[in-house]
């Protein structure tokens, strides 16, 4: 399917109109457009302004709740529990993560647990919160189940995303991902291009393996079987173990400790998705002098990217390079939009009525 690009200043005032239209206040919408633009701009394309689409189905449905006043309900100096109350993830999580750091100012950690929130975005931008405030940042979320446990066959886990952030010179350390082989957003990308996924990402109905894009993500919305496969992919003999592991990690640290519900059940009770977050700032001066260790983890990053390439490799990349120099092409070249996600634009910007928001796209 061909792509074509579309401003990013339009696009970003495009989506805080659509978001003002549906009824979040001016400040809200920059809010939420800044994380969902954040994803585009790291060339991550199956969170970024392909998902407009999602949020617009959560917001319409009622999923999200407009007046929802999130409260905590239990809190330490160090840590707080948090009744989301069906708020925009995006919202409500920026205000568990500053939580979350404002405590690690003060104690050295600050851990924030929500639960009954909605989707809210790339877990990195949280990580990277407190990566700007001089803190490592984590940031871990269940999500619907889509992952199939090692020798299962139904989708019982999230794509469940761990994410960690940290400063170094001459830029952060980011790591940001889906315990999955690859997340829903990315099946939902193939099924507008192709329809065809690579073999060894996810399994049908049956539990076989399925290259079906279209046919994974209604098993999936149907809880009808199959679903995507941990990182490591099927069995053992890859150690898809691992990925599995991994999931139960955030599992445990998200709809557990936060008293809400783990993937199986999230999304399955009528009007509400009960998705829960995890978010730690931490002040690792507590270890040490702050800048020896920033200087430390800048010189370990270096000698990596030093290190001797591969054959054919002309460069090795650390975690958040790539999506940090990815932004000035976007800015400079547009966000690459496929014809599908154009088309959901338009709708969009007709239900909200922001259609002289709709940005133009390249050769139009």
């Amino acid at each position: 399917m061909a792509y074509r690009y579309v401003p990013y200043e339009d696009t970003k005032i495009f989506c805080q109109k659509v978001f003002q239209g549906y009824g979040f206040n001016e400040e809200d919408s920059a809010q939420i457009t800044d994380i969902l633009l954040e994803a585009d701009l790291s060339g991550i394309e199956s969170h970024g302004i392909q998902r407009l689409i999602r949020y617009h189905h959560e917001v319409t449905s009622g999923l999200v709740k407009m007046d929802a006043v999130p409260e905590i309900v239990k809190e330490t100096p160090l840590s707080a529990t948090i009744e989301g109350n069906d708020a925009m993830g995006q919202t409500l999580s920026v205000k568990s993560m500053n939580l979350a750091i404002e405590k690690a100012k003060q104690h050295g950690v600050g851990i924030v647990v929500v639960r009954n929130s909605n989707h809210y975005g790339i877990a990195g931008y949280y990580t990277q919160m407190a990566a700007k405030q001089g803190m490592i940042g984590v940031c871990m979320t269940n999500t619907e189940s889509i992952m199939v446990p090692t020798f299962g066959s139904e989708a019982i886990l999230g794509t469940n995303p761990i994410a960690f952030s940290m400063p170094a010179d001459p830029i952060p350390f980011t790591f940001d991902a889906a315990t999955t082989v690859v997340p829903r957003g990315k099946l939902e990308v193939y099924a507008k291009r192709t329809g065809v996924i690579p073999d060894g990402w996810a399994l049908d109905e049956n539990g076989l393996p399925s290259s079906d894009a279209s046919r994974v993500l209604t098993n999936i919305i149907n809880k009808s079987g199959g679903g995507i496969l941990p990182l490591g992919g099927a069995g053992d003999a890859t150690c898809g173990y691992k990925g599995y592991g991994f999931a139960m990690l955030c599992e445990i640290c998200t709809g557990i400790l936060a008293g809400g519900l783990t993937s199986r059940y999230v999304n399955r009770t009528p009007g509400r998705v009960n998705t829960c977050h995890f978010f730690m700032a931490m002040d690792y001066g507590m270890f040490g002098d702050k800048a020896e260790i920033e200087a430390n983890l800048s010189k370990f990053l270096q000698e990596i990217r030093d290190s001797k390439k591969a054959e054919g490799a002309t460069r090795i990349y650390t975690h958040g390079e790539k999506e940090f120099e990815n932004h000035q092409k976007v800015i400079a070249n547009g966000i690459g939009v496929n014809e599908k996600t154009y088309s959901e634009m338009q709708m969009i910007a007709e239900y909200t009525g922001t259609t002289a928001y709709l940005p133009k796209r390249s050769e139009e």
